[in-house]
């Protein structure tokens, strides 16, 4: 199935696993990858040395084209740009709009920007800096979110800018991946079907709360701003004692980022600016690596916060990521011959 993502790109299939923290590593960007889709290793949770290595074991694992995610206001992310770029990366993702200079070096180095939006104004920011496709997540999408339901957001991010526009938020099979082209999206990208692999690194434990998960809920109470995850002991414990909680994360944060307090407070006051939080909710928020981490790489549930998208409630099995990308083939071919002729 040919589209202007593949084009792009260059890879088989129209979908996209996206960077998830401490879940997407070299393992499933590479396994998502050599099956025919993009992988993409989140690297907004790992040093500048770790990245690179990850990167570089992606392509032990394969030639194929794959995608490195990162946060566009980090200290240090040209650095990281000149690693992907040094490295041939051929993707460059990223989770919050990257500022127009960073767009324009990977341009003219040859490395296809795809930036991840909630609002189609910040498509039509983007697309006007030059970035080369979009992806835009809908509510029902995992981790931070939006208001607005990928049925409603999708046709108008695609009526709005003339790059390529990949559907997220609700998808997990073939018959999505149909309604998504449907729309005018060229793919799609999925975060929880791909956690949900063989291939993922998560604990199985942690695999297991997911697959038995029947819901998720939005809340502020992780770093001030929509977040949907699961229902978890944790996330119901941040309504008490949450500056004391706050700080506690804060100093095993210190411990595993090596940063010092007062680059702490530099990352808090950036992510505080033009945000109506209070300090709470920036020690939290400086921290989010750490609840994270605890859950993802620890398996502590009651430790840490679990990202899920609404489609944890409809997934109940672990198929490799080889597995899952031939079954949404399969499933997008006979959803077309079921559609009526012209």
């Amino acid at each position: 199935m040919r589209t202007a993502l593949t084009e792009l790109v260059g890879c088989r299939h129209p979908v996209v696993q996206t960077g998830m923290g401490y879940v997407a590593g070299a393992r499933l960007a590479a396994a998502t990858s050599r099956a025919g889709g993009l992988g993409i290793i989140a690297a907004a949770t790992m040093s500048v040395a770790e990245m690179t290595s990850a990167i570089r074991a992606v392509k032990e694992r394969t030639d194929a084209p794959f995608g490195v995610n990162i946060r566009s206001d980090a200290d240090d992310a040209a650095e990281r740009v000149e690693v992907m770029i040094r490295e041939g990366v051929r993707v460059a993702s990223f989770a919050l709009a990257p500022r127009r200079e960073l767009i324009a070096r990977l341009k003219d180095a040859g490395v296809v920007t795809i930036p991840s939006v909630g609002a189609r104004r910040h498509a039509e920011k983007v697309a006007a800096w030059g970035a080369d496709a979009v992806i835009v997540q809908g509510g029902e999408g995992g981790g931070h979110t939006g208001p607005l339901a990928t049925t409603l957001l999708l046709p108008q991010v695609v009526d709005a800018v003339d790059i390529p526009v990949v559907a997220a938020g609700g998808f997990f099979d073939g018959r999505g991946l149909v309604a998504a082209l449907a729309y005018g999206a060229c793919g799609i990208a999925m975060g929880t079907r791909f956690l949900l692999t063989s291939d993922s690194p998560v604990p199985d434990a942690v695999k297991r709360l997911y697959v038995e998960a029947a819901e998720t809920l939005v809340t502020t109470k992780v770093d001030g701003v929509p977040h949907r995850v699961l229902r978890t002991p944790f996330v119901e414990s941040l309504e008490r004692s949450r500056l004391l909680r706050a700080v506690v994360n804060g100093a095993r944060f210190k411990r595993l980022s090596g940063l010092s307090w007062a680059a702490m407070i530099r990352e808090g006051r950036r992510m505080r600016h033009g945000r109506d939080l209070t300090w709470a909710q920036v020690l939290q928020a400086a921290n989010t690596p750490v609840l994270l981490r605890a859950a993802m790489v620890e398996g502590r549930d009651d430790l840490g916060v679990m990202a899920s998208g609404q489609v944890v409630g409809v997934i109940g099995d672990l198929p490799s990521c080889e597995e899952l990308i031939g079954r949404i083939m399969e499933e997008a071919e006979a959803a077309l011959k079921r559609l009526p002729g012209p």
